[in-house]
C-alpha cells in the first residue's frame, strides 16, 4: 500500500494519505507535508516534541495536527521523521514526534506550505483510512 500521494489543484497543492488505521494515516499525511515542503534529504531525530491537538471530528483533527506541524516548522525550523502515538481518538491526538532543526547546509526547502485548508477535506474509512487535504501555499 502506498502511504501517500501528492496531488495538484489549481493554485494549490495536497495530498492523500493512507493507513490501515487513522493514526497511521494521520502520520503519513504529515510525511506527505513534508515531501511538499522539503527535498527528499536525510531527516536526524535529535529532538523531541510532544504535540497534542483537539478537533470537532475528524477532518478538523487532521487539520489541526498539519497546521501545527506547519507552524512548528515555520517558529522553530523543525522537520520530524518519525511519530508515536500516544493517545488517540476521532476528536483528540496526543503524538511524540523526533526530529531535528533545519539545517540550510543540509536540507533544501521546496516549498512554503502556509496552511492545511478545509477545501475538499475528507477523511474516510473502508479497507483502512483515505484522508485528502489540499495545503495554501
Amino acid at each position: 500500500m502506498v502511504d501517500f500521494r501528492v496531488i495538484e489543484h489549481t493554485a494549490d497543492v495536497g495530498i492523500v494519505a493512507y493507513g490501515k488505521d487513522l493514526g497511521q494515516t494521520f502520520v503519513n499525511a504529515a510525511r506527505g507535508l513534508y515531501s511538499i515542503m522539503l527535498e527528499d534529504q536525510e531527516i536526524g531525530e535529535e529532538v523531541h516534541r510532544c504535540i497534542e491537538v483537539e478537533g470537532r471530528d475528524r477532518e478538523a483533527l487532521l487539520v489541526q495536527w498539519l497546521n501545527d506541524l506547519i507552524y512548528t516548522f515555520d517558529v522553530e525550523n523543525l522537520v520530524f521523521k518519525s511519530f508515536h502515538i500516544l493517545e488517540m481518538t476521532d476528536t483528540g491526538l496526543k503524538i511524540d514526534c523526533f526530529g531535528q532543526k533545519l539545517d540550510p547546509e543540509i536540507h533544501e526547502v521546496r516549498l512554503g506550505v502556509k496552511a492545511a485548508t478545509y477545501h475538499m477535506l475528507k477523511v474516510e474509512e473502508g479497507n483502512g483510512f483515505r484522508a485528502q487535504v489540499l495545503f495554501d501555499i
